[in-house]
């Protein structure tokens, strides 16, 4: 049997966590204050008279203001120098003041009226009357249109310039708050082997990953959770019907969690039982992947040569090529930060130059199917690392062996 999976029920399990955030110190003012400084310095390198952050991450990267987009225009704009004026609706700003971090003044607009306006209302009031406005990449077509229709004088640019340009690179805040939400997730992961029964169900485990997350310091729970056993774990990102947990099944787990905003992404493989012969050739294949692109990922090397080294070693045991199955049908890690998936990424197009506070996750699945196309079995198992100016350093430990994926180590 798989050491460290199975053997304990739920509630022993879940006993044996307890609060992991001692200590965790949210981003300051002077971080978000600093953030804004850089974007306007990169700004005016661009030549952009304004760039226009939407609600969502960005929005709450460089001002703290935490707001969910949805189909009112909420967000704030940033000229070349000064304070961010924030935009909302009238009966917002309450809420919107209590929510700021950065202070700066709220443009508000009545329900009747339109708000795609104000952006060049507030620019002509600082005496610009033309220019290029950066549009945060996530912002809705129908706001982007607006705004676009609204302010003909200008022209408009992708503000991923500014806003990727900044928050790729992660401050030593951030990378001790995503330290802290791994290390939180992979005592949940161990949590969750340990529990494991025959006949349970994804949906049991995932109530488990939830309330594990919570017992450690994650108020909202699971960020997301993935749940595969057997052949369904074939498949990335899961299956319409997922089965119950059998002897013998390869079990896929993927989840995290936030913390102060930023957010946790592990996976963990490893058998219910006893693996088999080719359990662990592609387990062992899988590991040894994700080893050569962490030996890869160095400063100065393009992020796709990463992709390409996981690559070169699964080819060499047979897998692939390319994308083609048996073998690593997806890029081999992605950003991470505020959000899940964030530049830059680690696919073998991205010509993005490794620099010091890059943060990625580092998982070259392996997925078997059979000929008429249903899954035999996958395997990922997914870390983080981040650049450091001596090359990358990993922020969990990753799995340890076939036989122990945990290395023996006891809640």
């Amino acid at each position: 049997m798989t050491r460290g999976v199975g053997g304990w029920t739920a509630e022993e399990a879940l006993a044996k966590l307890s609060d992991m955030t001692a200590g965790v110190k949210p981003i300051a003012e002077e971080e978000f204050q600093a953030r804004i400084s850089k974007a306007q310095s990169l700004m005016a390198e661009q030549g952009l008279v304004a760039l226009y952050l939407h609600a969502g991450t960005s929005l709450y990267y460089f001002t703290g203001t935490r707001w969910n987009s949805s189909e009112r225009m909420v967000g704030a704009l940033l000229l070349p120098t000064g304070a961010p004026i924030y935009i909302a609706p009238a009966f917002e700003k309450g809420t919107i003041l209590q929510f700021m971090t950065v202070p700066g003044e709220v443009a508000t607009w009545e329900e009747h009226e339109s708000p795609y306006g104000l952006i060049a209302e507030h620019l002509a009031a600082a005496g610009v009357t033309s220019g290029q406005i950066g549009l945060d990449e996530a912002t809705p077509f129908f706001v982007s249109d607006g705004i676009a229709k609204a302010s003909p004088a200008f022209t408009f640019s992708n503000g991923a310039s500014v806003t990727a340009a900044c928050r790729m690179i992660k401050s030593p805040a951030e990378i001790a708050l995503m330290t802290r939400a791994k290390e939180m997730t992979l005592a949940v992961h161990k949590a969750t082997a340990s529990m494991l029964g025959e006949h349970m169900t994804t949906a049991e485990v995932g109530a488990f990953l939830d309330a594990a997350h919570r017992k450690v310091g994650a108020a909202k729970g699971s960020y997301f959770k993935i749940v595969l056993f057997g052949p369904d774990s074939a498949f990335p990102h899961g299956v319409r019907e997922p089965k119950t947990l059998e002897f013998g099944d390869m079990v896929l787990i993927d989840t995290g969690c936030q913390l102060h905003d930023y957010i946790s992404d592990i996976t963990r493989s490893y058998v219910f039982g006893n693996p088999t012969d080719e359990h662990r050739k592609v387990w062992n294949a899988e590991k040894a992947a994700q080893a050569k692109a962490f030996e890869a990922a160095q400063i100065g090397t393009r992020c796709g040569d990463v992709d390409l080294a996981a690559r070169a070693e699964l080819e060499s045991r047979g897998f692939g090529p390319g994308y083609e199955t048996p073998g690593l049908p997806h890029r081999t890690g992605h950003g991470i930060g505020l959000d899940i998936h964030e530049w830059p990424y680690l696919n073998w197009g991205d010509d993005t130059i490794l620099e010091p506070g890059m943060c990625f996750s580092n998982e070259p699945m392996i997925c078997l199917y059979k000929e008429n196309g249903e899954g035999e079995f996958g395997v990922r198992l997914e870390d983080h690392f981040y650049m450091t100016a001596d090359g990358p350093k990993w922020f969990t430990q990753p799995s340890h062996s076939v036989d122990e994926p945990f290395g023996g180590v006891k809640l």
